[in-house]
């Protein structure tokens, strides 16, 4: 009899129940015959990157769920023009199963500046750019070239430019063409979308640094926002920050058997100065990293907060002039502060991070019906504190935190 991985076997929080297949193709045929086998019986479909950005209910899966086994980088050539255009660009191409800190520090061990503000982010290739992943001033959007993807619809293989991704703040046409609504899924592709990432190829340079363009990044390196620095520094300054926030992934998930060979190098606590390793503070990192999407609002709503929340000029999908506010500012402004309990009892099953208020976390027992109580409690708090509704940012399979498909008067307890 095969046996098979739970949801909180193969994901950064640790919950979710029997998936009832798992496959890890090997080659780019077979991860594509994976997915046709799957759509082709009608089952559900879970392609799985890092496991990072996924709270899976406790009940079992029955469906698919694929992990691509391929881990390739490669530079590839320059055409003419480009090498014209600019003699510094490096493309490099790198397979979607590919761990996303394992590309980043290919990338700045070979002097290819671009993607070193990302360092640490949980995940893979594919996963990156279905999310648009963003940190310390960067995002993946700005350095992509093309993708490579396997269009469901049509059975072929489509390579999408930047402009046919629709990249925007943490989401992709990729992303969209899994829901109706923000948290409501699509009746067509979800939890996997439409394209499902075969490779990603990225333009990068060949730079011994980059530039500083984020202020807390800046405040750590004790420079000015726009100095520049070694690519290396700014890898390691970042990797520490994740760290003290505990935005780091908790290393001993790759001594799980279901995790093993996925990625070829980890920060150890040495290199990033990360010396509180107590039960605790490691498990801070047993979450799904930030859960919640910064609210981007019409400049009216905006308006309606205290005068000393955040606000951040943006472009709403209209292309009409919005408002970006902090999700971690209102959360503890609405009274849930960094430890916030699911129950009022020592060894909560749930809370939210010691460090960080836009972390949930799994305190070491906890199901995902009591992450999935704990997130329903804090975006109930916020909307009654500021009339604004919190979107998560992970998947969810068999959870429902959308708020088109329940009125924000019910109980979030039940």
């Amino acid at each position: 009899m095969t046996v098979h991985p739970r949801f909180a076997d193969v994901t950064t929080i640790g919950v979710g129940g029997q998936i009832a297949d798992f496959v890890q193709p090997e080659t780019r045929d077979d991860f594509i015959g994976a997915v046709m086998t799957a759509d082709d019986a009608g089952r559900p479909l879970c392609v799985l990157g890092g496991g990072s950005n996924l709270l899976a209910s406790d009940e079992d899966f029955d469906g698919v769920v694929v992990r691509d086994a391929r881990h390739t980088i490669a530079v590839q050539p320059l055409t003419d023009e480009q090498k014209r255009k600019d003699s510094r660009l490096v493309r490099i191409s790198a397979d979607a199963g590919v761990h996303w800190d394992d590309f980043v520090a290919y990338c700045v061990q070979h002097g290819y500046e671009g993607v070193e503000g990302l360092s640490g982010v949980p995940g893979t290739v594919g996963a990156s750019v279905v999310q648009n992943i963003g940190a310390y001033g960067q995002e993946v959007a700005t350095s992509v070239l093309s993708v490579e993807t396997w269009d469901r619809e049509t059975a072929s293989c489509i390579e999408l430019t930047p402009q046919q991704m629709r990249f925007g703040y943490r989401t992709s046409a990729l992303k969209q063409s899994m829901y109706e609504a923000p948290a409501v899924p699509s009746d067509s592709y979800f939890p996997s979308p439409r394209y499902i990432v075969l490779s990603v190829t990225f333009g990068l340079h060949r730079a011994v640094s980059g530039v500083v363009d984020y202020a807390q990044l800046a405040s750590a390196l004790g420079v000015e926002v726009g100095a520049h620095m070694n690519i290396d520094q700014i890898r390691t300054m970042v990797l520490r920050i994740r760290a003290k926030k505990q935005m780091l992934e908790d290393p001993a998930r790759y001594a799980n058997p279901w995790m093993v060979g996925t990625t070829s190098s980890m920060p150890r606590h040495d290199e990033i100065n990360d010396e509180d390793n107590s039960i605790s503070r490691i498990r801070d990192r047993w979450s799904c990293g930030s859960f919640f999407i910064n609210p981007i609002l019409k400049v009216s709503a905006a308006a309606t907060l205290p005068d000393d929340a955040p606000r951040f000029p943006t472009t709403l999908s209209d292309g009409g002039q919005g408002v970006k506010t902090s999700a971690a500012w209102l959360i503890d402004h609405a009274g849930f502060h960094r430890g916030y309990p699911l129950d009022t009892v020592p060894d909560a099953t749930a809370s939210l991070s010691t460090a960080h208020t836009l972390a949930l976390t799994n305190r070491g027992h906890a199901s995902a019906q009591d992450i999935a109580r704990l997130a329903k409690t804090v975006q109930q708090g916020v909307f009654q504190a500021f009339g604004v509704k919190l979107v998560p940012e992970p998947v969810t399979i068999g959870i429902d935190l959308g708020w088109e498909s329940r009125s924000v008067d019910e109980r979030v307890d039940e």
